[in-house]
């Protein structure tokens, strides 16, 4: 029954939640260590640890609260917008990650940020949010706003736990980025499409 309903999560989503929790798994059994998997992009270079372009958006620390917050909020926007805006676009969801991941890697090269996941995550609250702006949101009770407002407060919420909001604030410039190109500009007065799918995917 489990393996059912774990096959029945959307395919990028059960790959990237897959292999976030497959990778702080091996860190915790110290298979690997975390100084194998952070951005750097001396050693990317230099010493053609390319691998680090990727693992740096798996690892979300050890095991504890922020990481199964994360895990959840990540899981949940992940599948809502792969089952949502982006149902039967299997493609565009993968290119959406891509591009993504490329800014976030280009603007973390500045902000001297080592791992990327929770920007990522971020990103994807972030353009979920913007995609329906009048879902009703519910923060631990507490809490009542628009989906909009949603990125906004995870970052109240990061300062709150004393975590840098730079990672919030990257993920949430990278999000509104791919929301302005996809699906703002296009709707403006000679306005057109800058991101398309490439066809290899």
């Amino acid at each position: 029954h489990a393996n059912q309903e774990y096959l029945q999560i959307p395919v990028v989503t059960r790959a990237y939640t897959t292999a976030c929790v497959l990778t702080t798994a091996a860190v915790q059994l110290e298979l690997i260590t975390p100084f194998q998997l952070y951005f750097n992009p001396d050693l990317i270079l230099r010493n053609y640890q390319v691998w680090r372009l990727i693992t740096n958006f798996l690892f979300f620390g050890p095991v504890g609260f922020n990481f199964l917050f994360n895990m959840i909020f990540l899981y949940r926007y992940c599948r809502m917008l792969e089952e949502g805006s982006f149902r039967g676009r299997t493609a565009d969801f993968v290119f959406m990650f891509l591009f993504g991941g490329l800014l976030m890697t280009i603007f973390g090269t500045f902000v001297n940020l080592v791992f990327l996941g929770q920007a990522f995550t971020i990103m994807l609250v972030y353009i979920w949010s913007r995609r329906n702006p009048s879902v009703r949101m519910n923060f631990f009770g507490l809490l009542n706003f628009q989906a909009p407002f949603l990125p906004w407060v995870l970052m109240g919420f990061s300062l709150l736990l004393g975590n840098s909001i730079i990672v919030d604030l990257l993920g949430i410039a990278v999000g509104h980025v791919y929301y302005f190109l996809e699906d703002v500009f296009p709707n403006q007065p000679g306005g057109g499409r800058w991101l398309r799918t490439p066809s290899i995917l």
